[in-house]
């Protein structure tokens, strides 16, 4: 229990590197990038030449786009895939577990233990795509290894996303296939943010990162992605208010304020379900396990910056707002 809770504040500070939402970005989103993001001047730059600056700041060149890539995240794998790039991953990391031709990929190590440098030296790659799970030290010693590692940084919103998107894309030659990519994306963004429109009120969602310790479980405070999925979802963040990224609170104070609904994306990794909820000491007397609005949440929708991260807001507004989503009939 202790390593998988360990493994979730991993991902949640590494995304929250770059998650720093202004309330006004939650309101009044960018308009969508329309092109990837220009290559860095070059005197000696070609038709063919790639020369862009990553997460890091770091400046990468590469002489024509990537055709051998070991993934170092679960994100840039979902990344690859969804852009058609997925035919060049040589090797991913352990927790790179989607889509499900994933896992027929050479599996390069990473997650609690260390990746096999060996491993990842012999598939001869001509891009390492690494993530801000990745520390600035491992990156240098991919590349004294004379391997091009390009750190991709995780978004600050979704319009972070799309040019994330753009970039991998620019990276591996997908362009035409990332535009269209995100053309859909942005128009199932636009879709629930209509339907949030009309939204008078706004349940308060607790969010429940990981209860290693039942009475004083994990939450996601304000600055987070997860903080922001659920706005836009049309709810109100639990953590919204607290102070700090993620935040450890007492059954007192979730008793104290009472959330509407109560997601368990801790169910992911630690197989808790709304029985086990019910039946922690206490926590009987919370509206939300009494009138049965305790739901399973998978929480590799929100934890990481892909694709995904649209159905993560998708799956949140219809828990939190079912009646704009009604049940089709069979």
């Amino acid at each position: 229990m202790k390593q998988k809770r360990n493994w979730l504040l991993i991902i949640g500070i590494s995304l929250l590197v770059f998650f720093n939402f202004a309330c006004s970005s939650k309101a009044q989103p960018s308009p969508l990038p329309t092109e990837a993001p220009a290559p860095l001047p070059s005197a000696t730059a070609t038709q063919t030449l790639i020369q862009l600056k990553d997460g890091l700041g770091n400046v990468i060149e590469l002489a024509h786009p990537a055709q051998r890539i070991v993934s170092l995240a679960p994100s840039n794998t979902e990344i690859l895939f969804a852009i058609g790039a997925g035919p060049q991953v040589v090797g991913r990391d352990s927790f790179s577990d989607y889509p499900a031709e994933a896992s027929k990929v050479k599996d390069i190590g990473g997650g609690f233990g260390q990746l096999n440098t060996e491993e990842i030296v012999a598939l001869q790659p001509d891009l390492v795509l690494a993530s801000a799970l990745s520390s600035a030290e491992q990156v240098k010693a991919l590349q004294d290894l004379g391997l091009k590692v390009f750190s991709l940084p995780n978004p600050t919103d979704f319009d972070g996303l799309y040019i994330n998107l753009l970039t991998v894309a620019t990276l591996t030659g997908h362009t035409n296939e990332a535009q269209s990519l995100i053309s859909t994306l942005k128009n199932r963004v636009q879709a629930v943010e209509a339907k949030m429109a009309t939204v008078e009120k706004r349940p308060l969602v607790f969010y429940e990162l990981d209860s290693t310790q039942p009475d004083a479980p994990w939450t996601a405070g304000p600055n987070t992605f997860i903080d922001t999925l659920i706005t836009m979802a049309g709810g109100t963040n639990f953590g919204h208010e607290l102070s700090g990224d993620w935040v450890q609170v007492s059954i007192e104070e979730i008793i104290r304020r009472e959330p509407d609904l109560i997601l368990l994306g801790d169910a992911t990794w630690g197989g808790v379900t709304p029985e086990s909820v019910a039946a922690r000491p206490g926590w009987d007397k919370l509206q939300a396990v009494q009138h049965g609005t305790v739901f399973v949440f998978d929480d590799n929708l929100v934890s990481r910056p892909g694709p995904r991260l649209v159905d993560g807001l998708e799956a949140m507004a219809a828990l939190l707002q079912p009646q704009l989503f009604p049940t089709p009939t069979p």
